[in-house]
């Protein structure tokens, strides 16, 4: 079976570099599904998991936000962060998420709704992928 490096790499970071068979991100047109030998493109991806196939198994990476540069043999992820799901503290994401949602529910001139909307993508994303231990 056919594979290409995956490198998921932070300002802080290189979160992960393996090879592997498929990748499926969100980008801003859409969902995409990444083979190896695929065209060579550069997206931007919206707050969501990283789904990783390796073999038989399933792996996921929350990501928030940044680009991906496909390339024929290695992909690039450049987040503003990332984390797998056993290191997200869920309590702390469904804090943040009631927060934002809290903020999100004032009146829209008393918060910058825009920065609101944001950390709650980024808390659901968390929680969702933290479901995928």
């Amino acid at each position: 079976m056919s594979t290409f490096l995956l490198e998921v790499v932070t300002p802080e970071r290189k979160v992960y570099a393996q090879d592997v068979n498929m990748i499926v991100v969100k980008g801003v047109a859409g969902e995409l599904g990444i083979l190896p030998n695929h065209i060579p493109l550069v997206t931007p991806l919206k707050i969501a998991p990283v789904t990783i196939k390796k073999g038989n198994a399933t792996e996921y990476i929350a990501v928030n936000g940044g680009f991906m540069e496909v390339r024929k043999d290695k992909v690039v992820i450049l987040a503003e962060s990332a984390e797998f799901p056993g290191d997200i503290d869920v309590e702390r994401a469904r804090a943040a998420k009631e927060r934002a949602e809290k903020r999100l529910s004032a009146k829209r001139d008393e918060v910058d709704f825009r920065r609101a909307e944001l950390a709650l993508q980024r808390a659901m994303n968390r929680i969702e992928t933290a479901s995928k231990k």
